[in-house]
C-alpha cells in the first residue's frame, strides 16, 4: 500500500495535484466515523472512501467512482 504521512496522520493514497486522499476502509475503521470526519476537516483535502471488500471484489466500481470524481473536480 502507498501510505503517506500528512501532518500527524497517515493516509492510504494521496494525489497532491488533485488534493485528493483515497482511503480504503476495513474493520479497523468501523465505529470511527467521527474521528475520520475530524481528520478530513483538519486536513482540508478531499477524501474518497472505499470499503476494502469493494476494492477486492468490485475494483471496476472503485475505479469508475475515482474517474467520476476527477471529471467532476477538474
Amino acid at each position: 500500500m502507498r501510505q503517506k504521512p500528512i501532518k500527524r496522520y497517515i493516509v492510504d493514497f494521496f494525489c497532491s495535484k488533485l488534493k485528493l486522499i483515497i482511503e480504503i476502509d476495513g474493520n479497523s475503521h468501523y465505529g470511527k466515523e467521527e474521528k475520520d470526519k475530524k481528520r478530513q476537516e483538519e486536513l482540508g483535502l478531499s477524501f474518497l472512501r472505499f470499503d476494502d471488500l469493494d476494492v477486492k471484489f468490485k475494483m471496476d466500481k472503485v475505479v469508475n467512482e475515482i474517474k467520476k470524481w476527477i471529471e467532476d473536480h477538474q
